[in-house]
């Protein structure tokens, strides 16, 4: 890794946004128009609703490539594990709501 601070700061967004899906990801449509057309219609995670995320960083020997969206797809997997160990209920479609 040529600056660690960069990708830890990447997966961490990353997982904001998979969490921000899986919680909040849907799409509505009214008389067959798209009701979420851009971000300020798009929910995401404040600060006070995100977890604390602790972002560890391997060494490795393999040449520098970009880090890319790794973080966000196994998130929604993640939580939905986590809400069945917490309540018995599986839960398979998105957003994730009990």
């Amino acid at each position: 890794m040529i600056h660690p601070g960069i990708v830890a700061q990447q997966m961490e967004g990353a997982i904001v946004f998979g969490l921000s899906a899986a919680l909040h990801g849907r799409i509505d449509t009214e008389n067959g128009v798209v009701r979420q057309d851009n971000f300020p219609a798009y929910r995401v995670l404040t600060l006070a609703e995100t977890p604390a995320i602790e972002t560890h960083l391997l060494p490795s020997t393999r040449p520098p490539s970009g880090v890319g969206e790794p973080g966000a797809p196994p998130i929604a997997p993640a939580l939905a594990n986590a809400l069945f160990a917490l309540t018995g209920k599986r839960l398979r479609e998105l957003p994730l709501v009990l």
